[in-house]
């Protein structure tokens, strides 16, 4: 047991040392980043494996209907068959749908739903370390750093929150943050919370004794 701690300790701090090159105190508030949301007023839900899709073809309730996104982000609809429909807005898909019901349909108008929300995995925000339970969240706009970690529980006895790092992808490139966790959580310093962008990375590093 102690051999497998240790390793993860090892684990944690190479990704945290590799990282620190890039590293600063302060989050930008607004740049572009590889993704449609670049500050948490712009949000657009992406469509991803797993979604729901109501599909509503006006005056043409026959090729209407429900429809789950496959793993490889295509649906098959009664007209067109595997549309690929992963990594774009609804309103997006629903334009493009149009234009290829043109085909068949006079002036197709449709409108494209979501329910029981997945997103693409490059969207969801992830928590990994030690958080209590660390996994992969779907993202919600105007999602803080205090929301997260009340989803994955707060941190564990081990955890040494205030050495966390945020990575987030800007211009294309990976950058990390420094975020003090433990101030938030612990002693309610509500300044220590951030907003959390789609895509982001929380890692939370084994306290040294």
């Amino acid at each position: 047991m102690k051999h497998v701690t240790h390793a993860r300790k090892l684990i944690l701090l190479f990704f945290i040392v590799s990282l620190s090159a890039c590293s600063s105190r302060s989050l930008p508030e607004s740049e572009p980043r590889a993704s449609l949301t670049t500050d948490v007023n712009n949000y657009q839900y992406l469509i991803g494996p797993g979604d729901n899709l109501t599909i509503f073809v006006w005056r043409n309730p026959e090729i209407s209907g429900s429809f789950i996104v496959r793993p490889d982000g295509k649906v098959t609809t009664s007209l067109v068959e595997d549309i690929v429909v992963a990594g774009k807005t609804p309103t997006d898909l629903a334009r493009e749908i149009e234009e290829q019901l043109a085909t068949f349909i006079n002036s197709p108008r449709v409108t494209v739903s979501v329910n029981n929300f997945q997103g693409p995995f490059s969207e969801q925000v992830r928590v990994i370390g030690e958080a209590t339970n660390p996994r992969a969240i779907n993202y919600t706009q105007h999602m803080t750093l205090l929301d997260l970690m009340i989803q994955v529980g707060g941190l564990t006895e081990f955890a040494d929150g205030n050495r966390a790092k945020l990575v987030r992808v800007i211009n294309g490139q990976q950058k990390s943050f420094d975020v003090d966790i433990s101030d938030l959580i612990k002693k309610g310093d509500i300044s220590k919370n951030i907003d959390i962008l789609p895509g982001d990375i929380v890692i939370i590093p084994e306290a040294w004794f």
